[in-house]
């Protein structure tokens, strides 16, 4: 009796091992990749034709939500706990290549047999991923702001600043809007839409203080609060905006800086009878020097962590990604635009203003401090709209702001070998 239940107890030991061990064999190389909010949710569905393409390979997708994928990024970090593979905001890139927790792409995109051509992307949302001259991630989606406007009352959209505010004093004083334009004053992005358009460069030229009172963020700055004091643009954040669908339809305002999430949202919350009345339209140019104003280039990334194991397999997976089938399937799946111009396949013609102006999009500072400074900018530029301060006390309280941000960057660059 001892006999068998020593030989009962072998067996079953000997299948437990045999199964824990085989496990890993038969699922293969594991690549871990975080995809950010609905991202991650959709990219899950591609994968199983990757794992057929690569049998050795098995991808496993953690879903992060946007509100806390930052916060989450830099714990991974620093308890060297990162994935092999991360989508993150392109804003996000210089903060994580600072960290050292980034591997550079370069030799990857530059070896012989290239599967990711740098010609294929709009070149400003590219130059987002390059740092020092070194590639580290590649554009998966793009996105960038621009004007959403009512064709029936505005007519020809506006082609540069003096036309942009001869439309909204005629709209205002012809009381056909209550006002021209909404921007809603929590938010930073229409500001550095302008500032772009005006080429400021927001810092100095080694990124170490702030070049906020220059000529060309001034310029920038001033035609923004001038919108607000002539009663052009509503002094509201967005939280005060009861329902920008209706109050548009109603022409409460005739303009609106957004971006392409809003098309879809559009199409459904506007009535049927508004559907021929709104079009989008590239970023008025500063003057009649330039045939647009420069949007921002933003997006998400591919990124592959420095403390991989699996490199090579991630690098297939983000080689996957990339493809222009792939890039065109995940449009359709998500709603996002892609990368490479040759995936563009919308037939919405509320796009076709997006496609002409990502071809005008520019980085914003490639600073890790740089989500610091940007709140700042909302914040004084809500001081100026409101009359708390004069726009040159705000900009030169947003210089010395900034500077004191930069303090740290300024040390490091001093005494680094």
């Amino acid at each position: 009796m001892q006999n068998w239940v020593v030989v009962f107890a072998f067996c079953i030991l000997h299948f437990a091992f045999t199964t824990c061990a085989a496990k890993p064999a038969d699922l293969g190389e594991r690549v871990v990749f975080w995809g950010l909010g609905r991202e991650g949710e959709e990219v899950a569905k591609l994968i199983p034709d990757f794992e057929r393409r690569n049998p050795n390979i098995h991808v496993v997708v953690q879903q992060i939500p946007f509100i806390a994928a930052h916060e989450k990024l830099l714990t991974a970090v620093v308890g060297r706990s990162t994935p092999d593979i991360a989508q993150i905001g392109n804003t996000w890139i210089p903060e994580m290549v600072a960290l050292h927790a980034l591997d550079e792409l370069t030799p990857r995109v530059k070896s012989p047999v290239k599967t990711i051509d740098q010609r294929d992307y709009f070149p400003g949302i590219w130059a987002t991923n390059v740092i020092d001259g070194g590639l580290y991630g590649i554009p998966w989606y793009v996105d960038t702001r621009l004007l959403f406007y009512r064709k029936d009352i505005v007519g020809a959209p506006p082609r540069t600043w003096a036309e942009w505010t001869a439309v909204m004093d005629r709209v205002v004083r012809e009381k056909k809007a209550h006002y021209g334009v909404l921007m809603p004053i929590n938010e930073y992005e229409p500001m550095l839409a302008l500032a772009l358009t005006a080429h400021s460069g927001f810092l100095n030229a080694d990124g170490t203080k702030g070049a906020f009172q220059e000529p060309a963020f001034a310029d920038a700055f001033n035609f923004y609060v001038d919108c607000f004091r002539r009663g052009y643009a509503p002094k509201v954040s967005n939280v005060q905006v009861a329902n920008v669908y209706q109050q548009f339809a109603l022409a409460d305002f005739v303009m609106y800086i957004t971006g392409p999430w809003q098309v879809a949202e559009f199409r459904k919350r506007l009535p049927p009878e508004m559907q021929d009345k709104w079009a989008t339209a590239p970023l008025p140019a500063r003057d009649a020097s330039a045939p647009m104003g420069i949007g921002m280039a933003g997006g998400s990334s591919l990124i592959v962590f420095r403390n991989s194991q699996h490199k090579d397999a991630a690098w297939k997976f983000i080689e996957f990604l990339s493809e222009r089938e792939q890039q065109i399937r995940f449009n359709e799946l998500s709603g996002d635009l892609p990368a490479r111009r040759s995936a563009w396949r919308t037939k919405d013609p509320a796009f076709d203003a997006f496609r002409e102006q990502l071809e005008s999009v520019a980085p914003l500072p490639k600073v890790p401090e740089w989500e610091q400074i940007g709140t700042a900018i909302y914040l004084h530029q809500e001081e100026a709209v409101r009359g708390a301060k004069t726009p040159a006390e705000a900009l030169a309280a947003l210089d010395a702001q900034a500077n004191e941000i930069l303090e740290k960057r300024r040390w490091v660059l001093t005494h680094r070998p």
